[in-house]
């Protein structure tokens, strides 16, 4: 199972990157689990003080992302987003108390970034070979964008009547961009109900970080160097976390290119094309992956100084915005991203 038109992951984790003097060590026991979950993969590590089993936490986290699977898969058609889909315009749908906290995180992307982000571009992704249904690759006539972008529009989903929310028109949901960032926060709340707080989560390069690692320090997060190849992946920027997630969105891995120009899997919502700005990659550190993963997503298609005034107007958030220009990368970030830089 494989969600598309989720943000690209960029993050490579490093358990530690570089010690550093001053801390002292977690007396804990150090886990380490990993598996596959949404077409990707996950990587958990936390240290507890008490006797803790790897393998029944593996069992817990695995049964926790089946049920987020079960609610914002759209290549399941027994899922909760696909039922959505399948519903009748104005027909009332009981959901989850999972989807619907997916949904007002949505509601709050799509209103903060005055549409940039938008979880019912789904028609337009598939109209340009990135959907769920792969076509060549090829640009859509101009009437077919113009039919797909008036199928789009967040607003037309009321949720205010939760625990049953409907459609106004036909629309359809895709929440792969923020579908691996929920993941992310769902794995973590389990870790911290258990009274367990020396954790960091990763999924598909999505990542939350608690407390602190083995060595007694704030866990360390490197952010990769937009690069189109993976032989060539480096490190662009190590950053410290602790109760704080992170997620970075690309246009550089999911494009097409036809006539030497190319073709990003990054739809602007406005204008039904994919977006064209020299940014190639966006990370945002904030409280929470759902979060995080969506304004990455966003800050790939609003103007660059628009995003970043967006950012330095919200409170525990911050982004590493990134340009290239020819073969230059050239880096933008928020008021204080810095006091995350590791030195």
């Amino acid at each position: 199972m494989k969600y598309l038109n989720i943000a690209i992951f960029c993050l490579m984790v490093s358990f530690p990157l570089f010690q550093s003097t001053g801390f002292a060590f977690n007396p804990g026991t150090e886990h380490v689990i990993s598996g596959k979950t949404m077409g990707t993969f996950y990587t958990i590590k936390f240290i507890s003080s008490k006797k803790e089993s790897s393998s029944d936490w593996k069992s817990r986290v695995d049964i926790r992302l089946k049920e987020v699977n079960k609610r914002l898969s759209i290549f399941d058609p027994k899922s909760e987003i696909s039922g959505f889909n399948r519903q009748e315009i104005k027909k009332e749908l009981k959901i989850s108390s999972d989807f619907y906290a997916v949904l007002f995180s949505a509601q709050k992307l799509y209103q903060l970034t005055e549409g940039a982000w938008d979880g019912t571009v789904k028609p337009l992704v598939d109209l340009w070979g990135f959907g769920t249904q792969k076509s060549e690759n090829k640009i859509p006539d101009p009437e077919k964008i113009a039919f797909a972008l008036s199928r789009v529009g967040f607003h037309h989903i009321d949720i205010k009547g939760y625990p049953a929310v409907y459609k106004k028109t036909a629309i359809t949901l895709d929440l792969g961009s923020i579908a691996k960032g929920y993941g992310v926060d769902a794995v973590a709340a389990l870790f911290s109900e258990s009274g367990i707080h020396d954790v960091l989560v990763e999924i598909g390069g999505e990542l939350y970080a608690s407390g602190k690692n083995k060595k007694g320090a704030s866990w360390t997060v490197g952010i990769s160097k937009p690069d189109k190849q993976f032989a060539n992946q480096a490190l662009f920027k190590v950053v410290r976390l602790n109760n704080m997630a992170i997620a970075t969105s690309g246009n550089y891995r999911n494009f097409f290119e036809k006539e030497k120009k190319t073709y990003s899997h990054i739809i602007d919502p406005k204008t039904g094309v994919p977006v064209d700005n020299n940014i190639v990659s966006a990370s945002v550190i904030s409280k929470d992956c759902t979060f995080a993963d969506g304004l990455a997503t966003a800050l790939m298609i609003m103007e660059l100084q628009k995003g970043l005034l967006l950012v330095n107007s919200l409170e525990d958030t911050e982004c590493l915005i990134i340009q290239k220009t020819g073969q230059a990368l050239i880096s933008h970030t928020s008021d204080n991203f810095d006091r995350f830089v590791a030195n």
